[in-house]
């Protein structure tokens, strides 16, 4: 961990920022640290294997009640959002909002929903919260109605009734708020859960494998937070946070501190989202202090048409992975660990917050939230540390001489549209809002129109003096189609066109770094009557909240 905290960081960049420092020279000392922090060794990837070790504390996992019980879709029907208690520091009570459901008897918080490809889903949101909510289905290419991307909300003691078809791939999708100026706070304090949709290919990628949700095929959760001393979560954001996002100095697996799994020599299903506010991570599973490789098996759209062999690989906040572990790769008898590696999480691009534009540029957010402490907090975590995350106990097993299939699915390569792409340019401007082509979030204006039907590439512009920025696009799935102005970090793991094996899916959110561009490849065909009103934005939580957002409409 770099000897700096989070908020000194920010804060020595808004500093640098007044004075007129250019990157190339103001940043040299923090980039250089953050460099070698980022230095990979041996010793370093022990060190966390190291940490790993001493995590005492069985991954909580899905069960059949209770939180994260899983349950079927189509007992999915009545959902009342509430506040609740839960233990997720061991001893310690934590207040916590949930999605409270009824069910044969059973009671479920946040449930796990089980669906299959052409299901129909019909729910009715409850909202007991004192604020508004609703819920957006994340992933899911369905009608704005039902998108739930917050254009409607559900008022305090109100309700919502939601019906649609499940028309997507199998893949692990999930739901959470996005009623604007709750929707960071929100999602911190517990709102958020997986949707898993199956098909026939899954299912014969499940049998081939032998794999069982829960046992050998295990979702996580990555999460980081902050906890007063009684245990509560703490959400207070700066003026420095919204510009940077919120980032925890604990990090939750499945709502789980320092955890650990026991798994057989066998190939084992990780099924993971980055459910944080604004923390990316750079995952790899580490034993022996060298990375063990896995296999890339699909992403937020689904299976890959082949497996893609790999060592590490960025995840950001709103994008899932599906993995593939050949434990029996590892040495027998000993730890494996799934860590965070260091890398530069390119916040210094920006020249720091404009801590009153982003202050100001907040819409619906409680300001009273907003506390400015007296001094620099120290002890806290930055993005880009690294990081263990979940120790994996390889245990002797049964005989197991399952091979992974060569081909996993009948995804079509993508293909670029034709005619000139339509330019989406990601700045800070010089009030320091986070934007999108100049525009910062207005419920009532819709600036940018498509066509029903219509393919479009679409170029997403990040700025070189930027943050990263998770782009996440409500309604439809896309292709990337290539990467140009890269950074370093990421050009050591793209193959041809600047792609990461990440980018060979389908996918709804898509990570872009400061300087980088990244063309991607739309289909805006439907089968939903009239025009369709959804938004696209960035999803690091805080930024979003702060206006970098807007709304489009498909027409016709």
């Amino acid at each position: 961990m770099l000897d700096l905290s989070r908020r000194q960081f920010i804060g020595s960049l808004s500093a640098l920022g007044a004075v007129g420092a250019t990157p190339g020279m103001a940043f040299s000392a923090v980039r250089k640290t953050i460099k070698a922090a980022a230095a990979e060794s041996a010793a370093a990837l022990s060190t966390l294997e190291k940490a790993a070790a001493a995590f005492g504390n069985p991954l909580r996992l899905p069960g059949t009640s209770g939180l994260y019980g899983v349950l079927p879709a189509s007992e999915f029907r009545e959902v009342h959002v509430v506040r609740t208690e839960i233990e997720v520091l061991p001893g310690r009570r934590t207040p916590y909002l949930a999605y409270a459901v009824e069910s044969g008897g059973k009671k479920f918080l946040n449930p796990a929903l089980l669906a299959r490809r052409g299901d129909e889903m019909r729910v009715r949101l409850i909202n007991e919260l004192d604020e508004p909510t609703v819920i957006h289905w994340h992933g899911l290419d369905i009608d704005a109605r039902n998108d739930g991307n917050g254009t409607a909300v559900v008022q305090p003691g109100k309700s919502l009734d939601y019906a649609f078809q499940l028309r997507d791939r199998a893949s692990m999708y999930w739901y959470h708020p996005h009623a604007h100026g709750f929707i960071a706070k929100q999602a911190y304090h517990g709102l958020a859960s997986l949707l898993f949709i199956d098909d026939d290919e899954e299912a014969a990628l499940r049998r081939e494998l032998d794999l069982a949700l829960g046992e050998t095929e295990i979702p996580l959760v990555l999460q980081d937070r902050q906890f007063d001393a009684q245990g509560r979560l703490r959400y207070a954001p700066t003026a420095s946070d919204l510009a940077a996002g919120w980032v925890g100095e604990r990090l939750l697996v499945n709502l789980t501190e320092k955890p650990y799994l026991q798994a057989g020599r066998r190939i084992v299903r990780f099924r993971i989202l980055n459910g944080s506010n604004a923390r990316t991570y750079r995952l790899a599973f580490l034993q022996d202090g060298r990375k063990l490789g896995f296999f890339l098996a699909g992403t937020d759209g689904g299976l890959l048409a082949t497996p893609q062999h790999i060592d590490q690989s960025f995840l950001s906040p709103g994008q899932r992975l599906d993995v593939l572990v050949n434990l029996r790769e590892a040495n027998e008898e000993q730890a494996v660990t799934l860590a965070s590696l260091a890398f530069d999480p390119m916040h210094a691009e920006g020249h720091g917050a404009h801590e009153a534009g982003a202050m100001e540029g907040m819409t619906g957010m409680d300001h009273s939230q907003m506390v400015m402490p007296a001094a620099p907090m120290t002890g806290m975590t930055m993005d880009g540390d690294a990081h263990a995350l979940l120790r994996i106990d390889v245990k002797a097993s049964l005989a197991y001489n399952r091979k992974i299939p060569a081909v996993l699915s009948a995804l079509p390569a993508a293909v670029a549209p034709k005619g000139a792409p339509r330019r989406m340019k990601l700045a800070l401007d010089a009030k320091g809002h986070w934007t999108i082509n100049g525009w910062t979030f207005d419920p009532k204006a819709v600036p940018v129109t498509v066509k029903r039907g219509a393919a479009e590439t679409w170029l997403i512009e990040n700025a070189r003096s930027s943050m990263p920025h998770p782009m996440h696009l409500h309604g439809f799935k896309f292709r990337v189609l290539e990467r140009l102005g890269s950074p370093a970090q990421v050009r050591t793991l793209a193959g041809a066109k600047g792609l990461l094996a990440q980018d060979r899916g389908l996918i709804d959110t898509v990570h872009v770094w400061p300087g980088e561009s990244v063309r991607i490849a739309l289909d805006f065909s439907h089968p939903y009557a009239g025009d369709q009103d959804y938004v696209f934005h960035c999803h690091n939580l805080e930024h979003e909240e702060a206006g970098m957002m807007i709304r489009y409409a498909v027409k016709g």
